[in-house]
C-alpha cells in the first residue's frame, strides 16, 4: 500500500487519463491557440504510475490496476525514478534483432494472465517498458507539486528534467513542434509497430478524463469476403460481420471483424445476408466458432456461417501478423469483386523501421 505522501493523485484517488479525438490529418499548429506539440501514439496499455518514493502501483485506463502483471516495471521504477511522482504514458514490448525492433502488441497482451507463475515467466522472457509522455505531479520533500493545472509546456519540460538520468526500460516519447516533422513521423514511425500521431494543446493543463488531445492514425481501405455474422447482445441483429482473405496458399483466413452498426442498419442486414446463409441438408444454419481468448471469458464465440460470396470494402487503420490490429469499419458492398480476388496482396505494409530510432 502507498503511504500518503501528500500526492493529489493516488491509487485510493485516481486520475482518470486525458484522452484525444481523432482527427483525419496531423492538425495545423494554428489550429488551437498557444500552439501544438507533436508527439507518436504509441500502441500499448496506458497507463497511470503513482510512486510514494518506495512503493509503485500501475493504474490502467480505467483506473483499474496493472502492477501484478508487470512485476520488472515495478522494480524498474520503484530503482530508477528520483522521488515520489505520478507519471502519465504507456506500457509496450518491443521484439526484432537490435536495428530491427518494432512494437509487439500481441506479446503485451498475453502479460494479463491470472496465473503469478505464467506472468513471472513472460516478465523474464518478453519485459516490457515503459514510455512517459505526462508528469501530474512530484513531491520533492516538502510538499506535492501538483502539475496537472500547468500547461503542456511546462510538465513536458519538468517531466524531461524528472526523467534526465532514468535509464531503460523507462523511457520518454519524442515530442516536436514542427508539424512537417510530425507528419513524417506518421509514415515512419509506422514501421517500428506505433499507431499514428498525438497532438497536445501547449497550453493547455491536464484535463482527465476529457478529449482535448488530437490523434491521427493510418485509414487504409481493403476488400475483404465476408465469412458470416455474430447477432448482437440485444439479440436483434447483426452484431458484427466476421472477414477473411485469401492466404497465397488458397485458405480463407480470418482477419477481424466490422461493427458499430446502428439499430436500423442491424436489422437491415439480417435481411441482406439470409441468401447467404449456409444450411445443413435439413435446412438448419450452420454455426462455426471462433477462437477463444483469455479475453472472450464466458463471451458466446459463435456465429452464423455465410458462403463465402459476399465482398465489402473496409476502413482500416494497420495490420498485427496477419490479423486488423482494431475493429476496421464498413464502408461499402463490392458486388463488382470475385471474393476469390480478396488476397493479402492488397494490404498497405509499412516499411520497417526500429523503435530504438523512436524512443529517447
Amino acid at each position: 500500500m502507498l503511504q500518503d505522501r501528500g500526492m493529489r493523485y493516488s491509487p485510493e484517488n485516481p486520475v482518470t487519463p486525458m484522452l484525444a479525438k481523432a482527427v483525419d490529418t496531423v492538425p495545423h499548429p494554428d489550429r488551437v491557440a498557444g500552439g501544438l506539440s507533436y508527439e507518436p501514439k504509441w500502441d500499448g496499455f496506458r497507463a497511470i504510475v503513482y510512486f510514494d518514493g518506495t512503493e509503485v502501483e500501475i493504474g490502467s485506463r480505467g483506473s483499474k490496476m496493472l502492477t501484478r502483471y508487470f512485476p520488472e516495471l515495478v522494480e524498474a521504477f520503484a530503482r530508477l525514478l528520483p522521488g515520489p511522482c505520478v507519471l502519465d504514458g504507456e506500457i509496450v514490448v518491443r521484439r526484432g534483432e537490435p536495428g530491427h525492433e518494432k512494437l509487439d502488441w500481441e506479446t503485451l497482451s498475453q502479460r494479463i494472465h491470472p496465473a503469478a507463475s505464467r506472468v513471472k515467466k513472460l516478465a523474464d522472457e518478453t519485459p516490457a517498458m515503459f514510455v512517459a509522455f505526462d508528469l501530474l505531479s512530484v513531491n520533492d520533500g516538502e510538499g506535492d507539486d501538483d502539475y496537472a493545472a500547468r500547461p503542456f509546456g511546462e510538465r513536458r519540460a519538468a517531466l524531461e528534467s524528472l526523467l534526465a538520468e532514468v535509464e531503460h526500460p523507462v523511457h520518454l516519447s519524442q515530442v516536436t513542434t514542427d508539424e512537417a516533422l510530425a507528419g513524417r513521423w506518421l509514415v515512419e514511425f509506422e514501421g517500428a509497430g506505433l499507431d499514428g500521431v498525438v497532438a497536445k494543446p501547449l497550453a493547455a493543463p491536464y484535463a482527465p478524463g476529457k478529449r482535448i488531445m488530437l490523434k491521427t492514425k493510418h485509414h487504409r481501405s481493403a476488400d475483404v469476403v465476408v465469412l458470416g455474422y455474430r447477432m448482437h447482445a440485444s439479440g436483434r441483429g447483426v452484431g458484427s460481420l466476421l472477414l477473411g482473405l485469401y492466404s497465397d496458399e488458397g485458405d480463407l483466413l480470418n482477419i477481424g471483424g466490422a461493427s458499430a452498426f446502428s439499430d436500423a442498419r442491424r436489422l437491415e442486414l439480417i435481411d441482406e445476408l439470409d441468401p447467404y446463409v449456409l444450411r445443413d441438408e435439413a435446412g438448419e444454419v450452420v454455426r462455426g466458432e471462433t477462437d477463444r481468448s483469455r479475453f472472450s471469458g464466458s463471451k458466446d464465440v459463435s456465429y452464423v456461417r455465410l458462403r463465402p460470396e459476399l465482398v465489402v470494402e473496409v476502413r482500416y487503420d494497420q495490420m498485427e501478423g496477419m490479423r486488423f490490429r482494431h475493429t476496421v469499419q464498413f464502408d461499402r458492398w463490392r458486388p463488382d469483386r470475385d471474393a476469390r480476388s480478396c488476397t493479402f496482396d492488397q494490404l498497405d505494409r509499412p516499411i520497417a523501421y526500429d523503435l530504438s530510432e523512436v524512443l529517447v
